[in-house]
């Protein structure tokens, strides 16, 4: 497993943007493919963005599509995701996630999570 830290979440109004980081330890990064999901009060989690580890390929949820945009940098272990044209419906708790599985949509795929960074978007 690796161990994960998000930061970069905050308060913005609709329309800004913000960028969320993962730092990642190990030296296992790159074999991980990686991915943020959010939780918003009394709602489920729900899976937001995911890149996979050999090819990069990206995955979005429909409502972020056109907005957000994962990356990585695997010399920096790190994961990103840069938030643009945010609304209040993307409020929520954001935490990235690592897993070895090719169901990158699948929150019961990841073993390994982040503490989660609060994303505040106001009207």
């Amino acid at each position: 497993q690796v161990q994960l830290v998000e930061s970069g979440g905050g308060l913005v109004q609709a329309g800004g943007s913000l960028r969320l980081s993962c730092a990642a330890s190990g030296r296992t990064f790159s074999s991980y493919s990686m991915g943020w999901f959010r939780q918003a009060p009394g709602k489920e989690r729900e899976f937001v963005a995911a890149i996979s580890r050999s090819t990069g390929t990206t995955y979005y949820t429909d409502s972020v599509k056109g907005r957000f945009t994962i990356s990585r940098d695997n010399i920096k272990n790190t994961v990103y995701l840069q938030m643009n044209s945010l609304k209040p419906e993307d409020t929520a708790v954001y935490h990235c996630a690592a897993t070895r599985s090719t169901l990158l949509t699948r929150g019961g795929q990841y073993d390994s999570w982040g503490q989660g960074t609060q994303v505040t978007v106001s009207s």
